[in-house]
């Protein structure tokens, strides 16, 4: 049986691509090619980029009706996000009933600055949300949760993950980083009591939908907002 959720998105996306989709040719201006200026090239003598985003895996463990995006690991949860606004996304990995992942940052670590510091990426769209409560640690082993009120929906549910739509995409110029235009769900270290960080949790309330393989917490990517080089 699958999730109404994403039966819901794919008739969507279905639509969108029959009725004024531009294709895309080898002549399409907006293609990278092996030419363009902006590329890196291995003869680049520019320092390394930092890349924002989840670097690694540590550990994933699927709930009941888990499955969704699961062929596409370990790259659907790694780098930058695929936000699809009021629409959701399918980029998205399914952690079922009280499933959960821990994702490490290798380059570019987590530290307490002004404001946000890590923004996480669900799929959420009107009338449908699944909440995710997250976790930050330095080491792997001793963790610190935000708290979240996954059954006050008047309140919006503050403190959890899946709640607000993600706008930011590789296909857009919104910066995914930026928590005032990215979209996402905003935590600041300082609630925590923490400075640093180089390890996320995010794991499913149990509070949602499980029909199908498509069950639960559906994360996209994360993202750090403020952070410093991990040695």
């Amino acid at each position: 049986m699958s999730h109404p959720r994403f039966s819901l998105l794919f008739a969507l996306l279905g639509s969108s691509l029959l009725v004024g989709c531009p294709s895309t040719s080898d002549d399409d201006d907006s293609a990278v090619s092996d030419d363009d200026d902006s590329a890196v090239s291995d003869d680049d003598d520019s320092a390394p980029v930092l890349d924002p985003f989840a670097d690694a895996i540590v550990s994933f463990s699927p709930g009941e009706g888990a499955g969704f995006g699961q062929d596409a690991l370990p790259d659907v949860v790694l780098g930058a996000p695929r936000g699809g606004g009021a629409m959701g996304s399918l980029d998205v990995l399914s952690l079922g009933r009280e499933g959960s992942i821990v994702l490490e940052l290798t380059d570019l670590g987590l530290v307490d600055g002004p404001g946000p510091d890590l923004l996480v990426f669900e799929n959420p769209f009107p009338g449908w949300l699944e909440t995710g409560v997250v976790g930050v640690s330095d080491d792997g082993a001793t963790w610190f949760e935000w708290p979240c009120d996954d059954a006050d929906s008047d309140g919006g549910f503050p403190g959890c993950a899946g709640v607000q739509q993600v706008w930011a995409s590789p296909g857009n110029d919104i910066d995914p980083t930026d928590p005032a235009t990215a979209g996402g769900d905003a935590f600041d270290l300082a609630d925590l009591g923490v400075t640093q960080a180089r390890f996320v949790r995010i794991r499913d309330t149990g509070a949602n939908d499980y029909q199908g393989t498509s069950g639960g917490f559906d994360l996209d990517a994360l993202a750090v907002v403020n952070g410093e080089p991990l040695e």
